[in-house]
C-alpha cells in the first residue's frame, strides 16, 4: 500500500550563495542539492513516516545520483523513476534578492524527468493520496498527459488527488496549460493554492469569491490558501481555520510549500484533524526554511512535534 504518489519532475538546483546577485553576474554558487518540488513534497511525507514513491526520471549521472541516494536514504520508493543514459539529470540556477523573491534558470524539458509514463493498471494496488504539482504539468505537453492518465487512473481506484498550482512564470509559456489544469482542478479533493495562483485559476477579483468558485466543485473537500510568513487559511465546506507560522531564523524559503504539502498529507494520512495537519505543513515549512537548500531541514516526527509543542 502507497500513502502517497507524486508524479513530477527531479532535479538538482544549484544557488546563489548570498542574496541578491543576478543570474548574468559573475558570482559564487552552491550545490548541487536534490530538488524539484514533487520530490521535496515526497521526501518530506517519507520522512514523517508515510509509505511514498515517486514516479520520474534522471540520467544515469551524478546529479541523478545526488538525487536517489537521498530520496533512498528517507524511504521514497524510487522503482517507477528512470535512469537514462542518453539524457542528463534536470538543473535550476537559482537566485534571491532581499525582498523575498527569487528567479530561476530551468533547464528540464528535454530531462530523464519528462520520459516518465503512466503505470500500468495494478501497478500500484491501493494510493491514498496522488499529490500534482503545477510546475510538472508545464514541464513538458507530452509528460502533463502522463501525468494526467496516472490520475485518472488513481481516482477511478478511489484515490484522493491533492494539487498544488505551484506556477513558475518561467515555465508558464504554453496556453494548452490552461486546459490541463481545468481537468486537475475538475478532480481536486484537496487543493493548495497561493493567493496569486488562486485568482490566476479561477479568474476571480476577490478571494472570497475565487473559494466559492472552487467549492462549485463537488469533489474538493479542502482549501488550504497558503500565504508564506501569514500562515495559512483552511476551507471546508462547514469552516474556516486559520494557522499561523513557526518563528524561525530564515536562511532560504526555497521548498518550504512543498514541505508544508508533504506534511499536510502526512498528517492526513496518519488520522489527524485538518487544523493538525496544518500546523504539521507549518512547522515542516519552518524547519525547511532554517536550513540552506530546498530539501534540507531537520525535517521528522520528533522535531515536528517539538515545534507544535512550543506553540506558534
Amino acid at each position: 500500500m502507497t500513502d502517497i504518489l507524486v508524479m513530477g519532475e527531479m532535479l538538482v538546483e544549484i544557488m546563489r550563495d548570498r542574496e541578491n546577485v543576478q543570474l548574468y553576474e559573475e558570482g559564487m554558487f552552491r550545490g548541487p542539492y536534490p530538488s524539484g518540488a514533487p520530490a521535496i513534497c515526497i521526501d518530506t511525507a517519507a520522512r514523517l513516516g508515510c509509505k511514498t514513491a515517486i514516479i520520474g526520471g534522471v540520467g544515469k549521472d551524478d546529479f541523478g545520483k545526488c538525487l536517489l541516494e537521498r530520496l533512498k536514504k528517507d524511504g521514497v520508493e524510487v522503482s517507477h523513476v528512470i535512469e537514462s543514459e542518453e539524457r542528463s539529470t534536470g538543473c535550476a540556477f537559482v537566485t534571491y534578492f532581499d525582498d523575498g523573491s527569487r528567479k530561476f534558470i530551468f533547464h528540464m524539458g528535454n530531462t530523464p524527468a519528462v520520459e516518465a509514463r503512466a503505470p500500468e493498471p495494478g501497478e500500484f494496488e491501493t494510493v491514498k493520496y496522488m499529490h500534482i504539482m503545477g510546475c510538472s504539468l508545464m514541464a513538458n505537453r507530452d509528460f502533463a498527459q502522463e501525468i494526467l492518465k496516472t490520475m485518472c487512473l488513481l481516482s477511478g481506484d478511489g484515490t484522493k488527488i491533492s494539487f498544488d498550482p505551484n506556477i513558475r512564470k518561467e515555465l508558464f509559456t504554453d496556453d494548452s496549460i490552461h486546459a490541463v489544469i481545468r481537468e486537475v482542478m475538475d478532480n481536486t479533493s484537496i487543493f493548495l493554492p497561493g493567493v496569486e495562483e488562486l485568482l490566476l485559476i479561477t479568474g476571480e477579483a476577490s478571494v472570497e469569491a475565487a473559494v466559492k468558485k472552487c467549492f462549485e466543485n463537488p469533489v474538493l473537500e479542502i482549501l488550504v490558501l497558503k500565504n508564506g510568513s501569514r500562515g495559512s487559511r483552511i476551507y471546508t465546506r462547514d469552516e474556516v481555520k486559520e494557522v499561523g507560522v513557526y518563528k524561525v531564523e530564515q536562511l532560504d524559503a526555497t521548498g518550504a510549500g512543498d514541505c508544508f504539502d508533504g506534511a499536510f498529507l502526512a498528517g492526513l494520512v496518519q488520522g489527524k484533524s485538518i487544523e493538525e495537519a496544518a500546523r504539521m505543513g507549518a512547522a515542516a515549512g519552518a524547519l525547511n526554511a532554517a536550513a540552506f537548500g530546498p530539501m534540507e531541514g531537520k525535517i521528522s516526527p520528533e522535531t515536528v512535534r517539538q515545534m507544535m509543542e512550543a506553540g506558534m
